[in-house]
């Protein structure tokens, strides 16, 4: 067949493709920082592929600059917030975790941390309000006829949206503080023999004393800690869809979850067939260096470099803090490019570099990296995983110090705690990683555990998006237990029947032998008297 032809067949052959609804349209309900990152990364992808992506946010967005020239199409409704006020909403929550939590005792803790989300819950409960009740806005988003929204459950709105306009959803989740969310809404069992809780910072092999601690934890969870206002929330959809309803009712109806980890970093759990681990879908290979930056990394000869950053919601520290710290780093023979805001510390080395942002990935990716400080987060540590660096954790809030427990009972990673940190404890912990050659083994371990994978966590991510909107949803893939009362999920009902039924034999033998017994004895005794 000739070229003409032949391409005159293909091209037929993408017509018919498109033509048959092989792309569709993605509603997107955002969050901010590290989770925006993740969840663009997967638009990207998706835009790439030709489908039609329409990412819906608040005029007081934070990182997303709809100005920018994108091929992501913006919706935007105004708010009462300005980005500020949004900004510094987020930024409280931050400091007051890190500095204001006292980890030393468990319920001023998370009394503490269910206060902190309580603002955060609040916060975007309004910016749900100011979407729905934009009747022009939602006319135009019901005219649009999307296939689909792709939401994260850490912020609420989503499900509200794929309910009121009568299309599945799909989920991209890290995790929920307080896990009600995973159990509850997604159906996820969690023995607590063996799996520990979020934010316990426990394996799962757990000793008699720790396995009490997890129990605790789930009792606590399940009867007491509340990630978000459910009062509130509840009230509210039940409001907008004018039926009583509630918020982890809604969540429970996602098609798919997408869960940001793997194996590589979680410990093995029950799972279901509407769940799938997809973490380190931002990672790849390292790009070169910018000249200045590949200069200072050279020179640091065969002692290589040490990565630091806290991330991206920590712009400083107190200036005690980054003098001892920059103490520490002066003190080891690596060259070191820690990003960095804020005053100068006294104490830099001429080995150390600031810098207010790095590009991560590829000082990870470079060969002469030997080690990675970092606050913990999942992109971070994902990151280090894919290129097989040992790690120092230094966890500020949120599943960090989880991150960095897994990492540590992996043999990759050596956990400090940010307030009580001194600069013998950080120095010590530098040499540790970077000269025990386990710590490197290990993380090169994880790092081939990660890459061994049918399909890369990107493509996967995207397969089941595609695939919800081939299908229409994936309700065939949510488990029964959805449809079950919670005595029913817990078979307290079948167990009160047979337990009935048995009271009932055993009543009725009772009875029998007692009737048999009288009429025996009733008939000796007659025959006695006779």
């Amino acid at each position: 067949m000739s070229a003409k032809y032949t391409s005159v067949l293909l091209l037929i052959q993408l017509m018919s493709y498109f033509s048959n609804g092989s792309c569709g349209k993605v509603l997107v309900w955002p969050t901010e920082y590290s989770h925006w990152i993740n969840i663009k990364m997967i638009l990207n992808e998706l835009i790439k592929r030709g489908h039609e992506v329409t990412v819906l946010t608040s005029s007081a967005s934070i990182l997303i600059d709809p100005s920018k020239e994108s091929t992501i199409k913006f919706e935007i409704f105004p708010t009462s917030f300005s980005k500020d006020e949004l900004e510094d909403i987020f930024m409280k929550l931050v400091k007051e975790w890190t500095y204001d939590a006292p980890r030393d005792s468990f319920w001023k803790y998370f009394s503490k941390v269910q206060n902190i989300l309580k603002l955060y819950s609040d916060a975007i409960e309004k910016l749900c309000r100011d979407a729905v009740y934009n009747k022009k806005m939602m006319m135009k988003l019901q005219e649009s006829k999307f296939d689909l929204v792709l939401a994260d459950a850490i912020g609420p709105c989503g499900e509200l949206l794929s309910e009121l306009l009568k299309i599945p959803l799909v989920y991209s989740l890290r995790f929920v503080p307080g896990y009600t969310t995973e159990k509850y809404s997604g159906g996820l069992s969690f023995p607590p023999s063996y799996v520990p809780v979020i934010l316990s910072e426990l394996s799962d092999q757990m000793t008699f004393t720790e396995r009490v601690k997890n129990m605790i934890y789930v009792l606590y969870f399940d009867f007491w800690f509340q990630t978000f206002d459910e009062k509130r929330w509840n009230q509210f959809y039940s409001e907008v869809l004018g039926r009583p309803t509630t918020l982890y009712e809604l969540m429970g109806k996602a098609d798919m979850w997408l869960i940001r980890t793997y194996w590589d970093l979680e410990f093995p759990r029950p799972t279901l067939p509407n769940f799938d681990f997809v973490g380190g879908l931002h990672c790849k290979p390292a790009k070169p260096l910018p000249k200045e930056m590949e200069d200072f990394v050279k020179s640091s000869g065969e002692n290589g470099i040490v990565v630091f950053s806290l991330g991206s919601m920590v712009s400083n520290i107190t200036d005690n803090k980054a003098n001892m710290i920059a103490s520490a780093l002066a003190q080891i023979p690596q060259k070191v490019l820690w990003r960095y805001e804020g005053k100068k510390p006294d104490t830099l080395g001429p080995n150390t570099r600031l810098y207010k942002w790095l590009p991560q990935n590829d000082l990870l990716g470079h060969p002469k990296a030997k080690a990675f400080v970092t606050h913990g987060g999942a992109n971070g540590i994902y990151e280090a995983i894919y290129h097989g660096i040992p790690m120092v954790g230094i966890p500020l809030f949120g599943e960090q110090a989880d991150n960095i427990a897994h990492m540590k009972v992996k043999g990759a990673a050596v956990q400090l705690e940010f307030k009580t940190v001194s600069t013998s404890d950080l120095l010590q912990a530098l040499k540790t990683v970077i000269n025990d050659p386990s710590y490197k083994e290990n993380a090169m371990r994880l790092s081939k555990i990660h890459h061994d994978r049918p399909i890369k966590p990107l493509d996967l991510a995207v397969f089941w998006i595609e695939y919800v909107m081939r299908h229409k949803g994936a309700k065939h893939l949510r488990p029964a237990l959805h449809d079950l009362s919670w005595y029913q999920y817990y078979s307290l009902d079948v167990i009160g029947f047979l337990l009935a039924c048995v009271a009932t034999v055993v009543f009725i033998i009772t009875k029998s032998c007692v009737f048999c017994y009288q009429t025996f004895f009733k008939t000796e005794k007659k025959k006695k008297r006779e």
